[in-house]
Protein backbone atom coordinates (compact mmCIF):
# COMPACT_ATOMS: atom_id res chain seq x y z
CA UNK A 1 0.00 0.00 0.00
CA UNK A 2 1.47 3.32 -1.06
CA UNK A 3 1.68 6.25 1.27
CA UNK A 4 -0.55 9.17 0.20
CA UNK A 5 1.14 11.94 -1.70
CA UNK A 6 1.60 15.08 0.37
CA UNK A 7 -0.79 17.86 -0.46
CA UNK A 8 0.91 20.55 -2.48
CA UNK A 9 1.24 23.92 -0.88
CA UNK A 10 -0.59 26.77 -2.57
CA UNK A 11 1.47 28.55 -5.18
CA UNK A 12 3.57 31.44 -3.88
CA UNK A 13 3.79 30.02 -0.34
CA UNK A 14 6.66 27.94 1.02
CA UNK A 15 5.74 24.44 2.14
CA UNK A 16 5.82 24.18 5.98
CA UNK A 17 8.51 21.86 7.23
CA UNK A 18 7.39 18.61 8.87
CA UNK A 19 9.26 18.19 12.18
CA UNK A 20 11.12 14.96 12.76
CA UNK A 21 9.99 13.91 16.22
CA UNK A 22 12.30 10.95 16.20
CA UNK A 23 15.37 13.14 16.62
CA UNK A 24 16.11 13.63 20.33
CA UNK A 25 17.22 17.23 19.94
CA UNK A 26 14.73 18.24 17.26
CA UNK A 27 12.65 21.38 17.81
CA UNK A 28 9.50 19.28 18.08
CA UNK A 29 10.83 17.00 20.78
CA UNK A 30 12.28 19.96 22.63
CA UNK A 31 8.96 21.80 22.50
CA UNK A 32 6.91 18.86 23.72
CA UNK A 33 9.25 17.87 26.50
CA UNK A 34 10.96 20.91 27.97
CA UNK A 35 8.60 23.75 27.47
CA UNK A 36 10.72 25.76 25.02
CA UNK A 37 8.16 27.90 23.34
CA UNK A 38 5.31 26.19 25.21
CA UNK A 39 2.23 28.05 26.36
CA UNK A 40 1.02 25.55 28.91
CA UNK A 41 -1.41 23.73 26.58
CA UNK A 42 -1.75 19.94 26.57
CA UNK A 43 0.42 18.48 23.83
CA UNK A 44 -1.42 16.03 21.55
CA UNK A 45 -0.52 12.33 21.82
CA UNK A 46 2.25 11.08 19.59
CA UNK A 47 1.82 8.44 16.92
CA UNK A 48 2.94 5.65 19.26
CA UNK A 49 0.08 6.33 21.65
CA UNK A 50 2.14 7.96 24.38
CA UNK A 51 0.83 11.08 26.04
CA UNK A 52 3.01 14.09 26.67
CA UNK A 53 2.11 16.83 29.10
CA UNK A 54 3.15 20.42 28.65
CA UNK A 55 4.46 22.64 31.41
CA UNK A 56 2.19 23.77 34.24
CA UNK A 57 0.02 26.84 33.75
CA UNK A 58 1.36 30.15 35.00
CA UNK A 59 -0.76 30.22 38.19
CA UNK A 60 0.20 26.62 38.97
CA UNK A 61 3.85 27.47 38.32
CA UNK A 62 3.77 30.25 40.90
CA UNK A 63 1.93 28.00 43.37
CA UNK A 64 4.60 25.32 42.94
CA UNK A 65 7.30 27.90 43.60
CA UNK A 66 5.51 29.21 46.69
CA UNK A 67 4.98 25.74 48.17
CA UNK A 68 8.51 24.69 47.25
CA UNK A 69 10.07 27.57 49.18
CA UNK A 70 7.93 26.98 52.26
CA UNK A 71 8.61 23.25 52.20
CA UNK A 72 12.35 23.84 51.95
CA UNK A 73 12.31 26.06 55.02
CA UNK A 74 10.62 23.25 56.95
CA UNK A 75 13.71 21.09 56.28
CA UNK A 76 15.78 23.42 58.51
CA UNK A 77 15.66 23.84 62.30
CA UNK A 78 13.49 24.31 64.27
CA UNK A 79 11.32 21.81 62.39
CA UNK A 80 14.27 19.94 60.93
CA UNK A 81 12.28 17.73 58.54
CA UNK A 82 15.37 17.29 56.34
CA UNK A 83 13.80 15.10 53.57
CA UNK A 84 11.62 18.08 52.61
CA UNK A 85 14.69 19.79 51.16
CA UNK A 86 14.51 17.33 48.25
CA UNK A 87 10.81 18.07 47.75
CA UNK A 88 11.48 21.82 47.74
CA UNK A 89 14.14 21.51 45.04
CA UNK A 90 11.89 19.22 43.00
CA UNK A 91 9.07 21.78 43.17
CA UNK A 92 11.39 24.50 41.86
CA UNK A 93 12.54 22.22 39.04
CA UNK A 94 8.90 21.64 38.05
CA UNK A 95 8.00 25.31 38.35
CA UNK A 96 10.83 26.32 36.00
CA UNK A 97 9.64 24.20 33.06
CA UNK A 98 8.12 27.14 31.21
CA UNK A 99 10.13 29.17 28.74
CA UNK A 100 11.14 32.80 29.07
CA UNK A 101 13.95 34.15 31.22
CA UNK A 102 11.78 36.90 32.70
CA UNK A 103 9.18 34.37 33.79
CA UNK A 104 11.92 32.16 35.20
CA UNK A 105 13.19 35.13 37.18
CA UNK A 106 9.74 35.70 38.67
CA UNK A 107 9.31 32.03 39.55
CA UNK A 108 12.71 31.93 41.24
CA UNK A 109 11.90 35.13 43.13
CA UNK A 110 8.65 33.65 44.47
CA UNK A 111 10.45 30.48 45.60
CA UNK A 112 13.20 32.56 47.20
CA UNK A 113 10.81 34.84 49.08
CA UNK A 114 8.73 31.88 50.26
CA UNK A 115 11.92 30.36 51.66
CA UNK A 116 13.91 33.30 53.03
CA UNK A 117 11.10 35.34 54.61
CA UNK A 118 10.25 32.61 57.17
CA UNK A 119 13.82 31.30 57.34
CA UNK A 120 15.21 34.71 58.33
CA UNK A 121 12.31 35.67 60.59
CA UNK A 122 14.82 36.15 63.40
CA UNK A 123 16.09 39.26 61.58
CA UNK A 124 12.64 40.83 61.97
CA UNK A 125 12.66 39.99 65.67
CA UNK A 126 16.12 41.49 66.19
CA UNK A 127 15.51 44.66 64.16
CA UNK A 128 12.25 45.52 62.41
CA UNK A 129 10.30 44.73 59.25
CA UNK A 130 12.26 46.77 56.70
CA UNK A 131 15.72 45.22 57.36
CA UNK A 132 14.21 41.71 57.47
CA UNK A 133 12.39 42.18 54.17
CA UNK A 134 15.41 43.82 52.55
CA UNK A 135 17.71 40.93 53.52
CA UNK A 136 15.15 38.34 52.39
CA UNK A 137 14.60 40.06 49.04
CA UNK A 138 18.34 40.35 48.44
CA UNK A 139 18.83 36.62 49.03
CA UNK A 140 15.71 35.73 47.03
CA UNK A 141 17.11 37.62 44.05
CA UNK A 142 19.86 35.00 43.78
CA UNK A 143 17.20 32.32 43.33
CA UNK A 144 15.52 34.59 40.79
CA UNK A 145 18.78 34.75 38.84
CA UNK A 146 18.89 30.95 39.03
CA UNK A 147 15.42 30.80 37.50
CA UNK A 148 16.39 33.02 34.59
CA UNK A 149 19.72 31.29 34.09
CA UNK A 150 18.12 27.82 34.00
CA UNK A 151 15.89 28.84 31.10
CA UNK A 152 19.06 29.55 29.11
CA UNK A 153 21.24 26.75 30.46
CA UNK A 154 18.79 23.92 29.72
CA UNK A 155 18.50 24.74 26.00
CA UNK A 156 21.65 23.03 24.75
CA UNK A 157 22.76 20.40 25.45
CA UNK A 158 20.40 19.94 28.41
CA UNK A 159 17.33 19.06 26.36
CA UNK A 160 14.46 17.02 27.79
CA UNK A 161 15.55 14.07 25.71
CA UNK A 162 18.29 13.83 28.34
CA UNK A 163 16.42 14.12 31.67
CA UNK A 164 19.37 12.80 33.65
CA UNK A 165 21.57 15.50 32.20
CA UNK A 166 18.93 18.06 33.12
CA UNK A 167 18.94 16.83 36.71
CA UNK A 168 22.72 17.14 36.94
CA UNK A 169 22.71 20.50 35.18
CA UNK A 170 20.03 21.96 37.46
CA UNK A 171 21.84 20.75 40.58
CA UNK A 172 25.12 22.30 39.43
CA UNK A 173 23.47 25.60 38.60
CA UNK A 174 21.54 25.66 41.90
CA UNK A 175 24.68 25.14 43.98
CA UNK A 176 26.71 27.47 41.78
CA UNK A 177 24.27 30.28 42.52
CA UNK A 178 24.17 29.26 46.18
CA UNK A 179 27.95 29.50 46.31
CA UNK A 180 27.86 32.94 44.69
CA UNK A 181 25.58 34.33 47.39
CA UNK A 182 28.01 33.17 50.07
CA UNK A 183 30.59 35.50 48.51
CA UNK A 184 28.71 38.63 47.41
CA UNK A 185 27.66 41.27 48.25
CA UNK A 186 29.55 42.56 51.31
CA UNK A 187 31.37 39.26 51.75
CA UNK A 188 28.28 37.14 51.17
CA UNK A 189 25.63 35.60 53.41
CA UNK A 190 25.66 31.75 53.51
CA UNK A 191 22.56 31.42 55.71
CA UNK A 192 20.04 28.98 54.23
CA UNK A 193 22.43 26.78 52.24
CA UNK A 194 20.79 23.43 51.49
CA UNK A 195 23.61 21.67 53.33
CA UNK A 196 22.65 23.29 56.63
CA UNK A 197 19.35 21.39 56.59
CA UNK A 198 21.17 18.05 56.60
CA UNK A 199 23.12 18.09 59.87
CA UNK A 200 20.99 15.22 61.19
CA UNK A 201 20.70 13.25 57.94
CA UNK A 202 23.04 10.71 56.32
CA UNK A 203 23.91 13.34 53.71
CA UNK A 204 25.52 15.47 56.41
CA UNK A 205 28.35 12.95 56.61
CA UNK A 206 29.37 13.89 53.06
CA UNK A 207 30.72 17.16 54.48
CA UNK A 208 33.80 15.14 55.54
CA UNK A 209 34.61 14.72 51.84
CA UNK A 210 33.63 18.03 50.29
CA UNK A 211 32.18 20.37 52.88
CA UNK A 212 28.79 21.98 52.46
CA UNK A 213 29.32 22.37 48.71
CA UNK A 214 29.18 18.60 48.24
CA UNK A 215 26.27 18.21 50.66
CA UNK A 216 24.24 20.92 48.91
CA UNK A 217 25.05 19.37 45.53
CA UNK A 218 23.79 15.95 46.64
CA UNK A 219 20.59 17.50 48.04
CA UNK A 220 19.95 19.43 44.83
CA UNK A 221 20.69 16.39 42.67
CA UNK A 222 18.40 14.12 44.70
CA UNK A 223 15.62 16.70 44.44
CA UNK A 224 16.12 17.09 40.70
CA UNK A 225 15.98 13.32 40.22
CA UNK A 226 12.70 13.18 42.13
CA UNK A 227 11.31 15.83 39.78
CA UNK A 228 12.48 13.83 36.74
CA UNK A 229 10.79 10.72 38.15
CA UNK A 230 7.55 12.60 38.80
CA UNK A 231 7.53 13.95 35.26
CA UNK A 232 7.96 10.44 33.88
CA UNK A 233 5.00 9.23 35.94
CA UNK A 234 2.80 12.09 34.79
CA UNK A 235 3.69 11.41 31.18
CA UNK A 236 3.11 7.67 31.72
CA UNK A 237 6.15 6.72 29.71
CA UNK A 238 9.31 4.78 30.51
CA UNK A 239 8.07 4.21 34.05
CA UNK A 240 10.93 1.90 34.99
CA UNK A 241 13.85 3.83 33.52
CA UNK A 242 12.18 7.22 33.77
CA UNK A 243 10.68 7.04 37.25
CA UNK A 244 11.84 4.04 39.27
CA UNK A 245 15.53 4.31 38.44
CA UNK A 246 15.82 8.05 39.33
CA UNK A 247 14.10 7.42 42.67
CA UNK A 248 16.45 4.52 43.41
CA UNK A 249 19.47 6.64 42.47
CA UNK A 250 18.23 9.53 44.64
CA UNK A 251 17.83 7.14 47.57
CA UNK A 252 21.32 5.77 46.96
CA UNK A 253 22.74 9.31 46.98
CA UNK A 254 21.14 9.97 50.36
CA UNK A 255 22.35 6.68 51.87
CA UNK A 256 25.82 6.58 50.31
CA UNK A 257 27.49 8.93 52.85
CA UNK A 258 26.80 6.32 55.55
CA UNK A 259 29.93 4.54 54.32
CA UNK A 260 32.09 7.62 54.92
CA UNK A 261 34.63 6.62 57.61
CA UNK A 262 34.10 9.31 60.24
CA UNK A 263 36.67 9.01 63.03
CA UNK A 264 35.96 10.35 66.52
CA UNK A 265 39.03 9.00 68.31
CA UNK A 266 41.38 11.27 70.24
CA UNK A 267 44.64 11.57 68.31
CA UNK A 268 46.44 13.88 70.73
CA UNK A 269 44.78 13.35 74.11
CA UNK A 270 41.63 14.99 75.44
CA UNK A 271 40.81 18.51 76.55
CA UNK A 272 38.66 19.06 79.65
CA UNK A 273 36.41 22.05 79.03
CA UNK A 274 33.64 23.83 80.85
CA UNK A 275 31.20 25.99 78.86
CA UNK A 276 29.22 28.71 80.61
CA UNK A 277 25.84 29.97 79.39
CA UNK A 278 25.18 32.90 81.70
CA UNK A 279 21.81 34.05 80.30
CA UNK A 280 20.40 37.59 80.25
CA UNK A 281 17.59 39.34 82.03
CA UNK A 282 15.29 39.65 79.01
CA UNK A 283 15.25 38.56 75.35
CA UNK A 284 15.53 41.07 72.55
CA UNK A 285 17.29 44.36 71.98
CA UNK A 286 17.42 45.23 75.66
CA UNK A 287 19.45 42.15 76.55
CA UNK A 288 22.67 44.06 77.18
CA UNK A 289 21.26 47.23 78.65
CA UNK A 290 22.76 46.17 81.97
CA UNK A 291 26.28 45.08 81.02
CA UNK A 292 27.27 44.31 84.60
CA UNK A 293 24.38 41.84 84.85
CA UNK A 294 25.62 39.82 81.87
CA UNK A 295 29.19 39.80 83.16
CA UNK A 296 28.07 38.76 86.65
CA UNK A 297 25.94 35.94 85.22
CA UNK A 298 28.98 34.45 83.53
CA UNK A 299 31.17 34.93 86.58
CA UNK A 300 28.59 33.06 88.67
CA UNK A 301 28.27 30.37 86.02
CA UNK A 302 32.04 29.87 86.07
CA UNK A 303 32.04 29.29 89.82
CA UNK A 304 29.00 26.99 89.41
CA UNK A 305 31.20 24.65 87.36
CA UNK A 306 32.69 23.56 90.68
CA UNK A 307 29.44 21.70 91.32
CA UNK A 308 30.59 19.25 88.63
CA UNK A 309 34.40 19.37 88.82
CA UNK A 310 37.14 20.03 91.33
CA UNK A 311 39.37 23.15 91.08
CA UNK A 312 42.11 22.51 88.53
CA UNK A 313 40.26 19.68 86.72
CA UNK A 314 39.45 21.82 83.69
CA UNK A 315 41.92 22.85 80.99
CA UNK A 316 39.84 25.87 79.95
CA UNK A 317 36.51 27.58 80.64
CA UNK A 318 34.65 28.85 77.58
CA UNK A 319 32.52 31.97 77.66
CA UNK A 320 30.28 33.09 74.76
CA UNK A 321 30.54 36.14 72.55
CA UNK A 322 29.90 39.24 74.68
CA UNK A 323 30.20 37.19 77.85
CA UNK A 324 31.78 40.40 79.11
CA UNK A 325 30.55 43.41 77.19
CA UNK A 326 33.11 45.44 79.11
CA UNK A 327 36.76 45.18 78.06
CA UNK A 328 38.78 43.69 80.97
CA UNK A 329 41.91 45.18 79.41
CA UNK A 330 40.68 48.71 80.12
CA UNK A 331 38.38 48.16 83.12
CA UNK A 332 40.42 47.18 86.23
CA UNK A 333 37.38 46.06 88.24
CA UNK A 334 36.28 43.73 85.42
CA UNK A 335 39.82 42.36 85.14
CA UNK A 336 39.91 41.59 88.89
CA UNK A 337 36.52 39.86 88.77
CA UNK A 338 37.51 37.64 85.84
CA UNK A 339 40.87 36.83 87.38
CA UNK A 340 39.25 35.88 90.69
CA UNK A 341 36.85 33.52 88.90
CA UNK A 342 39.70 31.97 86.90
CA UNK A 343 41.72 31.41 90.07
CA UNK A 344 38.76 29.87 91.88
CA UNK A 345 38.01 27.35 89.12
CA UNK A 346 41.73 26.82 88.48
CA UNK A 347 41.65 27.28 84.69
CA UNK A 348 42.07 29.95 82.00
CA UNK A 349 38.90 31.56 80.65
CA UNK A 350 38.23 32.28 76.98
CA UNK A 351 36.33 35.56 77.32
CA UNK A 352 34.14 37.11 74.63
CA UNK A 353 34.48 40.89 74.78
CA UNK A 354 34.69 44.14 72.79
CA UNK A 355 37.78 46.27 72.18
CA UNK A 356 37.63 49.97 71.31
CA UNK A 357 40.94 51.11 69.78
CA UNK A 358 41.96 54.76 69.98
CA UNK A 359 41.83 54.96 66.17
CA UNK A 360 38.06 54.40 66.24
CA UNK A 361 35.70 51.53 65.59
CA UNK A 362 35.60 48.37 67.65
CA UNK A 363 36.77 44.76 67.57
CA UNK A 364 34.72 41.72 68.53
CA UNK A 365 37.33 39.66 70.34
CA UNK A 366 37.98 36.38 72.08
CA UNK A 367 40.50 36.90 74.90
CA UNK A 368 42.35 34.03 76.59
CA UNK A 369 42.64 35.09 80.23
CA UNK A 370 45.31 33.28 82.25
CA UNK A 371 44.91 33.44 86.07
CA UNK A 372 47.45 35.90 87.44
CA UNK A 373 48.71 36.87 83.99
CA UNK A 374 45.69 38.41 82.24
CA UNK A 375 45.28 38.24 78.46
CA UNK A 376 47.87 35.92 76.90
CA UNK A 377 46.31 35.50 73.45
CA UNK A 378 43.42 36.92 71.45
CA UNK A 379 41.38 36.52 68.29
CA UNK A 380 39.47 39.33 66.59
CA UNK A 381 36.45 38.47 64.44
CA UNK A 382 37.50 38.52 60.79
CA UNK A 383 34.07 38.72 59.18
CA UNK A 384 31.79 41.25 60.92
CA UNK A 385 28.17 40.85 59.89
CA UNK A 386 27.07 43.62 57.49
CA UNK A 387 24.07 45.59 58.75
CA UNK A 388 24.37 43.80 62.11
CA UNK A 389 27.87 44.80 63.27
CA UNK A 390 28.70 47.45 60.72
CA UNK A 391 26.55 49.44 58.32
CA UNK A 392 27.64 49.74 54.69
CA UNK A 393 26.02 52.61 52.77
CA UNK A 394 24.82 54.06 56.07
CA UNK A 395 23.69 57.48 54.79
CA UNK A 396 21.71 55.91 51.92
CA UNK A 397 20.04 53.22 54.02
CA UNK A 398 19.04 55.69 56.73
CA UNK A 399 16.46 57.01 54.25
CA UNK A 400 14.61 53.68 54.50
CA UNK A 401 15.13 52.77 58.17
CA UNK A 402 16.57 54.43 61.25
CA UNK A 403 17.65 50.96 62.41
CA UNK A 404 21.04 51.65 60.82
CA UNK A 405 21.81 53.95 63.72
CA UNK A 406 21.31 51.11 66.19
CA UNK A 407 24.87 50.14 65.24
CA UNK A 408 26.49 53.34 66.43
CA UNK A 409 30.12 52.16 66.16
CA UNK A 410 31.11 50.05 63.16
CA UNK A 411 33.03 46.83 63.83
CA UNK A 412 36.53 46.44 62.34
CA UNK A 413 37.54 43.09 60.83
CA UNK A 414 40.44 41.23 62.42
CA UNK A 415 43.33 40.05 60.28
CA UNK A 416 44.63 36.96 62.09
CA UNK A 417 43.51 33.35 61.58
CA UNK A 418 41.15 32.06 64.26
CA UNK A 419 43.61 30.14 66.43
CA UNK A 420 44.20 30.79 70.13
CA UNK A 421 47.08 28.94 71.80
CA UNK A 422 46.13 27.39 75.13
CA UNK A 423 48.91 26.12 77.39
CA UNK A 424 47.65 23.01 79.17
CA UNK A 425 49.62 22.06 82.27
CA UNK A 426 47.83 18.74 82.45
CA UNK A 427 48.82 17.81 78.89
CA UNK A 428 52.20 19.49 79.20
CA UNK A 429 51.90 21.27 75.84
CA UNK A 430 50.17 24.01 73.88
CA UNK A 431 46.77 23.16 72.42
CA UNK A 432 45.67 25.33 69.46
CA UNK A 433 41.97 26.20 69.79
CA UNK A 434 40.10 27.01 66.58
CA UNK A 435 37.88 30.00 67.39
CA UNK A 436 35.10 31.55 65.30
CA UNK A 437 32.64 34.14 66.53
CA UNK A 438 28.89 33.98 65.85
CA UNK A 439 27.99 34.14 62.11
CA UNK A 440 31.56 33.20 61.15
CA UNK A 441 30.58 29.56 61.61
CA UNK A 442 28.62 29.85 58.35
CA UNK A 443 31.81 30.57 56.35
CA UNK A 444 33.71 27.37 55.62
CA UNK A 445 36.89 29.20 54.61
CA UNK A 446 37.39 30.77 58.06
CA UNK A 447 36.92 27.45 59.85
CA UNK A 448 39.11 25.53 57.41
CA UNK A 449 41.88 28.11 57.77
CA UNK A 450 41.87 27.63 61.54
CA UNK A 451 42.08 23.84 61.26
CA UNK A 452 44.73 24.07 58.56
CA UNK A 453 46.72 26.29 60.95
CA UNK A 454 46.69 23.54 63.57
CA UNK A 455 43.45 23.85 65.54
CA UNK A 456 42.72 20.57 67.32
CA UNK A 457 39.23 21.51 68.56
CA UNK A 458 36.67 24.15 67.52
CA UNK A 459 34.97 26.77 69.67
CA UNK A 460 32.00 28.75 68.32
CA UNK A 461 31.31 31.74 70.57
CA UNK A 462 27.97 33.35 69.90
CA UNK A 463 25.42 35.76 71.33
CA UNK A 464 21.84 34.89 70.37
CA UNK A 465 20.11 37.11 72.93
CA UNK A 466 18.78 39.60 70.36
CA UNK A 467 16.95 36.87 68.41
CA UNK A 468 14.60 35.77 71.19
CA UNK A 469 12.92 32.38 70.87
CA UNK A 470 13.28 32.25 67.08
CA UNK A 471 15.08 29.46 65.19
CA UNK A 472 18.31 31.45 64.73
CA UNK A 473 20.16 29.64 67.50
CA UNK A 474 19.21 26.14 66.35
CA UNK A 475 20.00 27.04 62.74
CA UNK A 476 23.43 28.07 63.94
CA UNK A 477 23.85 24.88 65.95
CA UNK A 478 23.15 22.87 62.78
CA UNK A 479 25.99 24.76 61.08
CA UNK A 480 28.32 23.93 63.98
CA UNK A 481 27.42 20.25 63.65
CA UNK A 482 28.25 20.31 59.95
CA UNK A 483 31.55 22.09 60.72
CA UNK A 484 32.46 19.31 63.14
CA UNK A 485 31.99 16.75 60.36
CA UNK A 486 33.78 18.72 57.64
CA UNK A 487 36.82 19.37 59.85
CA UNK A 488 36.82 16.19 61.93
CA UNK A 489 37.02 18.29 65.10
CA UNK A 490 35.05 18.17 68.33
CA UNK A 491 33.12 21.43 68.53
CA UNK A 492 31.65 23.52 71.33
CA UNK A 493 29.01 26.13 70.55
CA UNK A 494 28.71 28.37 73.58
CA UNK A 495 26.00 31.05 73.65
CA UNK A 496 24.99 33.75 76.09
CA UNK A 497 21.41 32.45 76.17
CA UNK A 498 21.48 29.18 74.18
CA UNK A 499 21.38 27.02 72.37
CA UNK A 500 24.84 25.84 73.49
CA UNK A 501 26.08 22.38 72.64
CA UNK A 502 28.90 19.84 72.76
CA UNK A 503 29.41 18.17 69.37
CA UNK A 504 31.47 15.09 68.56
CA UNK A 505 33.79 15.06 65.51
CA UNK A 506 31.15 13.08 63.57
CA UNK A 507 28.50 15.76 64.14
CA UNK A 508 26.65 13.97 66.94
CA UNK A 509 25.13 16.41 69.42
CA UNK A 510 26.29 15.05 72.80
CA UNK A 511 24.95 17.76 75.12
CA UNK A 512 22.82 20.86 74.64
CA UNK A 513 21.07 23.57 76.62
CA UNK A 514 17.72 25.30 76.38
CA UNK A 515 17.03 28.88 75.39
CA UNK A 516 17.19 31.63 77.98
CA UNK A 517 18.41 29.51 80.84
CA UNK A 518 21.58 29.70 82.90
CA UNK A 519 23.51 26.47 82.39
CA UNK A 520 26.96 24.90 82.31
CA UNK A 521 28.39 22.07 80.21
CA UNK A 522 31.42 19.96 81.07
CA UNK A 523 33.07 17.56 78.60
CA UNK A 524 36.32 15.85 77.67
CA UNK A 525 36.90 16.67 74.02
CA UNK A 526 39.03 14.44 71.76
CA UNK A 527 41.94 16.41 70.31
CA UNK A 528 42.57 15.65 66.64
CA UNK A 529 45.37 16.63 64.29
CA UNK A 530 44.60 14.83 61.00
CA UNK A 531 43.04 16.82 58.14
CA UNK A 532 39.85 15.74 56.40
CA UNK A 533 39.55 15.76 52.59
CA UNK A 534 37.24 18.78 52.89
CA UNK A 535 39.86 20.82 54.74
CA UNK A 536 42.58 19.75 52.31
CA UNK A 537 40.40 20.74 49.36
CA UNK A 538 39.87 24.23 50.77
CA UNK A 539 37.80 26.44 48.50
CA UNK A 540 38.24 24.32 45.37
CA UNK A 541 34.87 22.50 45.50
CA UNK A 542 33.06 25.84 45.45
CA UNK A 543 35.21 27.23 42.64
CA UNK A 544 34.73 24.12 40.50
CA UNK A 545 30.94 24.19 40.91
CA UNK A 546 30.82 27.89 40.07
CA UNK A 547 32.89 27.34 36.92
CA UNK A 548 30.70 24.42 35.82
CA UNK A 549 27.56 26.48 36.40
CA UNK A 550 28.97 29.33 34.34
CA UNK A 551 29.89 26.84 31.63
CA UNK A 552 26.33 25.52 31.51
CA UNK A 553 24.93 29.01 31.25
CA UNK A 554 27.41 29.99 28.54
CA UNK A 555 26.61 26.85 26.52
CA UNK A 556 22.90 27.60 26.76
CA UNK A 557 23.33 31.21 25.67
CA UNK A 558 25.52 30.20 22.72
CA UNK A 559 22.99 27.54 21.71
CA UNK A 560 20.12 30.02 21.90
CA UNK A 561 22.00 32.58 19.78
CA UNK A 562 22.72 29.94 17.15
CA UNK A 563 19.06 28.87 17.11
CA UNK A 564 17.92 32.44 16.55
CA UNK A 565 20.42 32.94 13.77
CA UNK A 566 19.24 29.72 12.12
CA UNK A 567 15.60 30.83 12.36
CA UNK A 568 16.42 34.24 10.87
CA UNK A 569 18.42 32.63 8.08
CA UNK A 570 15.55 30.25 7.32
CA UNK A 571 13.05 33.12 7.27
CA UNK A 572 15.29 35.14 4.96
CA UNK A 573 15.67 32.15 2.63
CA UNK A 574 11.91 31.57 2.55
CA UNK A 575 11.27 35.23 1.78
CA UNK A 576 13.82 35.12 -1.04
CA UNK A 577 12.15 32.04 -2.55
CA UNK A 578 8.77 33.72 -2.27
CA UNK A 579 10.06 36.81 -4.09
CA UNK A 580 11.58 34.60 -6.78
CA UNK A 581 8.20 33.00 -7.41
Amino acid sequence: MHAPEPTAAPAGRPRPAVPDTSAPDSPASTTSETGHGETGRRVPGTTDGRTLVGPPSRPLTLLLALVGGLVTDAAFPDRGWWPLAFVGVAALFWALRRDGARWGFLVGLVWGLAFFLPHLWWANYATETVPWVALSVMEACFVAVLGAAWVWARRRPWSAARPWAQAVGFALLFVGVEQARTEVPFGGFPWGRLAFSQAGSPLGRAAWLGGEVLVSLLVALAGSLLAVAALALVRRRDVVTGAVVPVVVAGALVAAPLIVPLDTRAEAGTLAVGAVQGNVGEPGLGSFANRAEVLNNHLQGTVALLDQVEPGDLDVVLWPENGSDLDPQTAPDVARAIDDAAREVGAPILVGAQEYPETGGRYNVSLLWEPGAGVVDRYAKQHPAPFGEYIPLRSLLRIFSDQVDRVSIDMIPGTETGVVDLVSERLGRTVPLGVVICFEVAYDGLVNDAVDAGAEVLVVQTNNASFGYTAESTQQLAMSRLRAVSTGRATVQVSTVGVSGIIAPDGTLLQSTGLFTADQLVADLPLRTSLTPAVRAGGWPGRVVELLALGLLAAGVVGAVRERRAVRASATSAATEDDAR
